[in-house]
């Protein structure tokens, strides 16, 4: 039952031009790697949609336990390995893209002192490189009423399930107090999937787009990486541009972020992706965003 909502979540093809935020610094590394860093979605900018999946399940229980829920020790074990696993359970990564290629918001996240743009591919190209790398893409729901329903879903799921398998009471595999932990982990995987795309709805003008990674259950075998964050090192993976070896990124449109320094800037990045051999195919623009150091 939850797969199926997954495979529905994620069946959404994207039209337009997707884009994706950078600085320069970021840019020099995408170029240079072919490559866009997909981080643990524990760690991304906007990570509170993994603790906001925890407070609508949080929610959708406190309502089934008022209205006399016939199983709470079900509910409350749920909730209590939810609250867990959501920041010490299995590794997810995603990369973020928007159909907007020309947010205030977004320059204001990523071009601190004039240096950014946002980097237009064509959406097919994406889908084609998320499956060579068996990446999914989904697009981000805000509706708070399509999120319940959502959350509803999942956890009649958790209700089916445990009415099929029972309480595991091995004491020798399991606490006393987690007997029905085997049956949250048969959805772990698609729990995680669903998270990711469910954002607050305060960041619906984003109409993002994201690439989510296979779920991770053991880092140390798998090609996990590591970056320095701002206050922590941040596991990522690389998620590849191109479908062959030794090709040239490419990219249908390019933005320049607000600038103090318009045409000298325009200029030299025209420059250098000339030199790696990438010419955007609708060319590069200006955002006509007025420049302030915000």
């Amino acid at each position: 039952m939850i797969k199926n909502i997954t495979q529905k979540l994620y069946s959404d093809i994207p039209k337009e031009t997707l884009y994706h935020y950078t600085s320069f610094k970021g840019l020099l590394g995408i170029v240079d790697s072919g490559a866009l860093w997909a981080s643990d979605v524990r760690y991304m900018n906007d990570s509170a949609e993994m603790k906001h999946t925890a407070d609508l399940i949080r929610t959708d229980i406190t309502r089934r336990m008022a209205s006399g829920h016939n199983n709470p020790k079900l509910l409350n074990q749920f909730l209590n390995w939810v609250s867990y696993r959501m920041t010490n359970g299995h590794m997810l990564f995603g990369a973020s893209f928007r159909s907007n290629g020309n947010l205030l918001s977004q320059w204001r996240s990523y071009s601190s002192l004039g240096k950014g743009v946002s980097l237009g591919f064509n959406p097919n190209h994406i889908l084609q490189c998320a499956e060579s790398q068996l990446f999914q893409v989904g697009k981000c729901i805000y509706e708070p009423e399509e999120q319940m329903d959502l959350i509803k879903q999942i956890v009649d799921a958790v209700e089916i399930l445990a009415e099929k398998h029972e309480e595991d009471l091995d004491k020798s595999r399991r606490k006393p107090a987690q007997p029905y932990y085997d049956v949250f982990e048969k959805i772990e995987t698609d729990l995680l999937r669903i998270a990711a795309i469910l954002k607050h709805p305060s960041f619906q003008e984003e109409e993002e787009w994201r690439i989510v990674s296979p779920v991770i259950t053991d880092y140390v075998l798998s090609p996990v990486l590591f970056r320095e964050g701002a206050s922590m090192l941040v596991p990522y993976f690389e998620f590849r541009l191109t479908l062959g070896q030794n090709e040239s990124i490419v990219m249908e449109h390019i933005f320049l972020g607000p600038t103090p320094n318009i045409i000298l800037s325009m200029n030299s990045l025209t420059l250098y992706l000339s030199k790696k051999g990438i010419r955007p195919r609708e060319g590069i623009s200006y955002c006509q965003i007025p420049y302030r150091q915000w």
